[in-house]
């Protein structure tokens, strides 16, 4: 009887390495180090390298800038009736507020300033609704208020003194005019660009006309509006320097046109820091109400 006995074959080929079971490891040897890229934001560079906030690093040109005017008025580059130093005009603004002439005149401004805007802003945000919401509001609305944004407001001044005399009505209306423009182009382009879809699923769901405009066209025209606002905004304060030369008895632009009567360079900077500021804190408030109220668009 005989038996075949069968032989693997002899190679010098290692033998296969076998098959990591599903879920096993399949290498014991340590994963390499993870390296961080860079973010490719310099910002963050230059906070770790200078060890201060962002914030402080944006004064520094602005302290700079101080500097160099204050050194030029004091060694005389400057002469006080041509552009008095900073020393001199916060000693000046500091006189203005003891005296009481600052405070009036910064009420004075201010009450323009909140008529302007508390009327513009309806007047704008309403005509945009009759030109968004249908054809006809837009034949009648839009071309018109299109081709009279193009007027310049300042040109506008002696139409508006005939109608209106020279009191605080004419002021006010000529800020009410740079208002109404930008809230008016910049919410009826928001309304026109709403998607049709959530019209299309308004009438779906049998929203009225009110409810249509409460619910989907504000919200949807929000973002433009907020726009406009802080175009308006701006405008508004633009707009006041020039009004309140025109026969004003009170106001900051008063307070300025009384000081380039005397050469009070100082004053005169005051007048423009005030205007300053309190346009970076409108435009601050309005960026607040932006954060606020789209907290769903920006994810916050």
């Amino acid at each position: 009887m005989t038996s075949t006995i069968h032989s693997e074959p002899v190679t010098d080929e290692p033998p296969p390495e076998p098959v990591p079971e599903l879920g096993a490891a399949t290498s014991e040897r340590p994963a390499p180090d993870l390296v961080a890229l860079p973010t490719g934001r310099p910002d963050d560079a230059r906070r770790r390298t200078l060890g201060i906030p962002r914030g402080v690093e944006r004064l520094v040109g602005v302290v700079l800038f101080l500097a160099i005017w204050e050194l030029a008025a004091r060694v005389g580059w400057l002469r006080p009736d041509i552009l008095a130093g900073p020393s001199t005009v916060v000693t000046a603004g500091a006189d203005l507020w003891r005296n009481g002439t600052l405070p009036t005149s910064l009420v004075a401004s201010l009450t323009r300033v909140a008529w302007g805007l508390g009327l513009g802003i309806p007047i704008g945000t309403v005509l945009a609704l009759i030109s968004g919401l249908s054809r006809v509001g837009d034949d009648l609305v839009d071309a018109n208020v299109q081709m009279l944004r193009f007027v310049p407001i300042i040109a506008l001044q002696p139409l508006l003194i005939v109608w209106l005399g020279v009191g605080e009505t004419v002021k006010i209306t000529m800020i009410v005019i740079g208002v109404a423009f930008p809230i008016y182009v910049n919410t009826s382009s928001a309304i026109k660009s709403l998607d049709p879809r959530y019209l299309e699923l308004a009438e779906v769901v049998g929203l009225g006309r009110r409810q249509l405009i409460r619910r989907v066209v504000l919200p949807g025209a929000l973002p433009g509006f907020l726009v406009g606002l802080r175009l308006s905004v701006a405008i508004a304060w633009l707009l006041l320097v020039f009004a309140e030369t025109i026969n004003a008895t009170s106001g900051i632009g008063y307070m300025m046109a009384r000081a380039q009567v005397f050469f009070q360079t100082d004053v005169i900077v005051v007048g423009l820091a005030t205007y300053a500021i309190l346009g970076l804190l409108t435009d601050g408030g309005v960026r607040f109400l932006e954060r606020r109220l789209l907290q769903w668009q920006l994810g916050r």
